[in-house]
């Protein structure tokens, strides 16, 4: 990108044999920075050789994935197909899923399905499908175990990006969608008898029989755990175990839907923090331990069935917490206290599911005692400038652009979403594109007056 910026300009500073250095780098392939390299991909189509922005990405999966282990047959998207990897900032751009599903030979079937939410695996089939589009410029397989910044004469100037192979990539920027951490409830790990709902798929083929199933968490993959267990294991106890009083559903009203909006993270982001984490508060229904209403009701006429037919297989133990759980060998011993009554409650089961959701990882482990150049907030988060750059106390044209829940505080709440995807995706690569001219321009400006300062040292020695 920008050569024609740097040729014949300065050529001299460049050490023969150096490595490259690229324009962009990112760490981590899911459904952010697949929409980022969409949109480098697009962007490289349309400008002049010269001007294209040199990418690559680096995935330490074998292939690319998305919450694999909870693609449950019948689960539905919480989300407008319309908020795919591209729609919303390129409505002509054939990476959409309109055009996956003319490519599929599924588009008329899609439109008389009159829906504008489709089944998750299929959506997960169209991330595959527009990620094989892009893989020239994507590693799998690759696991980024370092990042050293490089600073010369006081300026950042570029990232070494160390792999568990050996090889180091350089660039001068970073952009780090390495996705949530699942969150597990205090105490426990995963083991045999005790998963976590991101590993359901993974799990559940190797238990060919069980009696009791626990399901901790009051949200959609709660819901969706207890309800593909109860329908699977025909014979099976489940027990869903949560706070509340039932399954809050979620708040996907048109009014509320604004907080998804492009518009709505520039508010955010403009707010005083104390205003944000209201915000934050005030629409955690649309996110956040909520259900879809169709599956609350499904769940509901399975409770109310078997209350009439007096085999309860589905038993809701609301207004409840998990005290303890111990593993026995062949599966676990899960303690259950009442809220409002105190009396304990304690169920043998085979395997305990938590659906309690995930966390934002630490987006700044991987550049160890360097993370301390990092700017934070009072409450130790980082502090993220509007186009996702992360704020550093150095100088320099070097920077790091983050992507998922570590925003979520800056940014607001689609920022481990999909609906604010694309967009962001193109924000990011403007910022890259208006901060490298920049750059350029500066560097252009240097050389020149080194140029003529070593003009005039000749000229004088000539004159002598």
């Amino acid at each position: 990108m920008f050569d024609s910026l740097t040729e014949g300009t300065c050529m001299s500073e460049v050490p023969r044999g150096e490595r490259e250095v690229l324009d962009l780098l990112g760490i981590g392939f899911g459904p952010a920075n697949l929409a980022l390299a969409i949109a480098v991909s697009e962007h490289n189509s349309a400008v002049d050789e010269r001007e294209r922005v040199r990418a690559a990405f680096l995935e330490r999966q074998e292939a690319f994935g998305w919450h694999r282990g909870m693609l449950i047959d019948d689960a539905t998207m919480q989300v407008s197909f319309l908020k795919d990897l591209v729609t919303m900032r390129n409505p002509a751009s054939d990476f959409s899923f309109l055009s996956y599903l003319h490519e599929q030979g599924r588009l008329v079937d899609f439109v008389n399905h009159k829906t504008l939410f489709p089944l998750r695996v299929e959506f997960h089939d169209y991330f595959r499908w527009a990620a094989a589009r892009v893989d020239d410029l994507v590693s799998y397989g690759v696991e980024v175990v370092a990042v050293r910044p490089v600073v010369e004469e006081g300026e950042l100037v570029r990232f070494d990006v160390s792999t568990r192979d050996g090889t180091v990539r350089s660039a001068r920027n970073l952009v780090v969608a390495t996705g949530l951490v699942p969150s597990l409830p205090d105490g426990l790990t995963t083991s045999e008898h005790v998963w976590h709902s991101s590993g359901l798929l993974h799990n559940v083929d190797g238990v060919e029989e069980a009696s009791r199933f626990v399901v901790i968490g009051a949200g959609q993959s709660a819901a969706e755990v207890t309800a593909m267990l109860h329908e699977r294991f025909a014979e099976a106890e489940v027990c869903a175990v949560f706070s509340r009083y039932g399954y809050s559903p979620s708040d996907d009203s048109p009014f509320a839907n604004r907080v998804f909006d492009p518009a709505a993270v520039d508010e955010f982001h403009a707010a005083p923090q104390e205003v944000r984490d209201r915000l934050l508060a005030y629409h955690a229904n649309t996110n956040y331990s909520v259900v879809d209403l169709e599956l609350i009701e499904d769940l509901y006429r399975r409770h109310y069935r078997e209350t009439v037919l007096g085999r309860q297989r589905l038993r809701v133990l609301n207004t409840s917490r998990v005290a303890e759980v111990v593993e026995t060998g062949d599966g676990a011993r899960v303690t259950v206290e009442s809220l409002t009554t105190g009396e304990r409650t304690v169920l043998d089961a085979d395997v305990v599911v938590c659906a309690t959701g995930y966390r934002p990882g630490d987006v700044t482990a991987l550049f160890g005692d360097a993370a301390a150049v990092f700017r934070r907030d009072d409450e130790g988060r980082p502090l993220v400038a509007r186009d996702y750059r992360m704020l550093t106390d150095l100088e320099g044209d070097a920077a790091v652009y983050v992507q998922g829940g570590a925003t979520e505080h800056s940014h607001g709440i689609t920022s481990s979403l999909l609906s604010n995807n694309a967009v962001r995706s193109q924000e990011i690569l403007d910022s890259v594109l208006r901060r490298a001219a920049t750059s350029g321009t500066r560097a252009a400006e240097t050389c020149a007056t080194r140029v003529d300062q070593v003009v005039g040292v000749a000229a004088a020695a000539g004159a002598g």
